[in-house]
């Protein structure tokens, strides 16, 4: 029966992918939606019972599909794992995909692939339960190349426009690069463990017997992977520019589902990192350094989804930061709560989206909060979360990760701190630009404003209310889910008792929370700043606008090489090679067309030519017979 039931979890939102494909056309778009939704629901409901049960019985669900490789002493099954981990995963993945494809069946209702729009929805959700429920490396990584493929296919989904192709593949190419770094860990565990189950990794490694060596070049392998589907540095420039997609996808990518792949990874393979101190130091430095980076450029932007792209790299660097510190509770908990607010900060903004007909700049809105009061105050609960304001969800999570740098690290306290501060700030000029003053549009978009549709504001609502209540999972004192998450880790993250110096630190943290809320309102609300035209912005501001040049560094530093490389062997090398190789096309014509012209039906040459052949045979037998003796 549960093996029944895991399968219809696993297998419920790849139907719908195969509905929608075969079928989506040939149905009404309301109906295309509601089957796509239904079959996630369906996974979310299972995954529920699933989780019931294991807090009854606390014993995970480990089942065995088929045997799948054996070679030599390489041995590896097809099973999926539900223990509290992937449990924890799914419930938030498929909860929280319910809402997006939700929300979808109002915001995609006027496309007209709405149903291919839903296929892909479906497969990527399938991909990604593949990827959490997997009993192995292999199984979690046919499901990791799932997600980035329906990542390429979400992204690039409006595909006539030439840009979003590019994002696309952009997305498509960086994943690969870490995805390398992915299989040549598995390479490396595979030989030295001779199998990729987790359990078996596990209890080899009790055993003590692995060269440490190659388990460090295999822990900072698979930490490469973890940067490229993670967007750490230097490989985070795809997801900013992922905004391409519809808003839904936005929000399904950058909030619950691919980009928390790395850090579920590293989480699960946390038996392998806590044995590689030194990759563990890398993956704080790493993590830290992208929330610093991330958050300075999310300073100066002025795409309502492109702010929200960089705070989404800037939180994912403070969980990797957590987890380079051993704190992997911590950081799982932060991912929860980062999945509520940043999916309904994404679908806010697509409402926003929505109600002024595509505008995406924030320099031409301002004033929405009379039409759009929905969208304006679940936004707003969002974003006084990800600032870290008391007593939202976003204060428990940011808060305990600031503790932890704070005890192992203060330089890293440091760094962590000033990109919250920065979060703060740019998350309410976003705020002050979109609903305060008056609106700075069209008088046609101004006449049209609306608040969006129920199917909109519904996941909204709920998204909200779980950003303000997320944070009880894992309170001070009562820490149920470091509780339930013991069994997975190997290392125990001590819960914080809330003594002096966690009293404050946490005032410290709120402190930074409320300067950059106060910065934010002074300029923006107080001084009615609003941001310059492209052409308009100078000095070190326009470097952080433009990214730090990142993108430019990498066309110069590798796009143009490539390329160029590719043009000499195109127009140089490639003909070059193409005239030797008919050259000697042309020499066995050439001898043929001269062998040709002996076959001319001359009896008379033809006997000449007999009677050379068989004196050029006595005469060779006559030499050899003679030698011989």
């Amino acid at each position: 029966m549960e093996t029944n039931l895991a399968l219809v979890l696993l297998l419920s939102p790849f139907v719908g992918f195969l509905f929608n494909v075969f079928f989506g056309k040939k149905v009404s778009r309301n109906v295309s939606g509601a089957i796509g939704t239904l079959t996630v629901v369906v996974s979310f409901l299972l995954s529920i019972c699933f989780f019931a049960q294991l807090n009854q019985n606390g014993k995970p669900f480990e089942i065995s599909l088929f045997d799948w490789i054996q070679v030599s002493n390489f041995k590896l099954d097809f099973g999926i794992l539900l223990d509290q981990l992937s449990l924890l995963w799914l419930l938030f993945v498929t909860g929280i995909g319910s809402l997006i494809h939700l929300y979808s069946i109002s915001y995609m209702h006027d496309d007209e692939n709405m149903h291919k729009f839903f296929a892909y929805l479906n497969l990527f959700v399938f991909f990604m339960i593949t990827l959490v429920v997997g009993s192995n490396l292999l199984v979690m990584f046919i499901g990791w190349e799932g997600v980035g493929l329906c990542s390429y296919l979400l992204i690039g989904f409006w595909y006539k426009n030439q840009p979003y192709n590019d994002a696309a593949k952009k997305a498509f190419i960086m994943n690969r690069i870490g995805d390398l770094g992915f299989l040549i860990g598995m390479f490396i565990i595979g030989s030295v463990f001779s199998t990729l189950d987790y359990t078996e990794i596990q209890n080899g490694l009790t055993v003590g017997t692995a060269n440490t060596g190659l388990l460090g070049l295999a822990a900072l392998c698979l930490f490469i992977g973890a940067c490229g589907k993670s967007a750490q540095l230097p490989l985070y420039t795809w997801l900013p520019d992922a905004m391409a997609g519809p808003t839904p996808v936005s929000a399904l990518i950058h909030a619950a589902t691919m980009v928390t792949a790395g850090i579920f990874m590293v989480t699960r393979m946390n038996f392998l990192f806590d044995l590689t101190p030194d990759v563990q130091n890398i993956i704080a430095i790493v993590g830290a350094a992208t929330a610093l980076v991330a958050a300075s450029i999310g300073l100066l932007q002025n795409d309502i989804k492109k702010v929200l792209a960089y705070s989404t790299v800037s939180q994912l660097g403070l969980m990797f930061l957590a987890l380079g510190l051993g704190a992997y509770t911590v950081a799982v908990f932060h991912v929860i709560t980062h999945a509520f607010f940043k999916a309904c900060l994404f679908l806010g903004s697509g409402s926003v989206i929505h109600g002024l007909h595509g505008e995406q700049d924030m320099r031409k809105m301002g004033g929405l909060r009379k039409a759009m009061p929905i969208t304006f105050w679940t936004m707003m609960i969002s974003t006084l979360a990800i600032a870290g304001i008391f007593p939202f969800a976003g204060f428990w999570s940011k808060d305990e990760i600031l503790m932890v740098a704070f005890e192992h690290n203060k330089v890293l306290w440091v760094v962590a701190s000033i990109a919250s501060i920065m979060t703060a700030f740019y998350m309410f000029r976003l705020m002050y630009l979109t609903f305060f003053k008056e609106f700075r549009g069209t008088e046609e978009q101004k006449h049209h404003l609306h608040e969006s549709p129920s199917l909109i504001t519904i996941p909204l609502v709920i998204l909200a209310v779980l950003a303000v209540i997320g944070g009880a999972i894992n309170l001070p004192g009562s820490m149920w889910l470091n509780h339930f998450l013991e069994p997975i880790l190997t290392t125990k993250h001590e819960a914080h008792h809330l003594g002096q110096q966690e009293f404050m630190l946490m005032g410290i943290a709120l402190a930074g929370a409320i300067v950059g809320i106060i910065w934010a309102n002074a300029k923006y609300i107080k001084g009615g700043f609003v941001p310059k035209q492209d052409s308009e912005i100078v000095g070190f501001n326009k470097t952080i606008y433009n990214k730090y040049y990142v993108d430019e560094f990498y066309t110069f530093l590798i796009v143009k090489p490539i390329n160029g490389l590719a043009n000499f062997f195109r127009t140089t090398l490639e003909p070059a090679l193409g005239k030797v190789v008919y050259s000697f096309g042309s020499l066995a014509n050439g001898l043929g067309t001269q062998g040709k012209k002996l076959h001319n039906g001359n009896i008379g040459l033809y006997l000449f030519a007999f009677v050379i052949g068989v004196c050029a045979i006595i005469t060779y037998l006559f030499i050899t017979t003679k030698t011989v003796q």
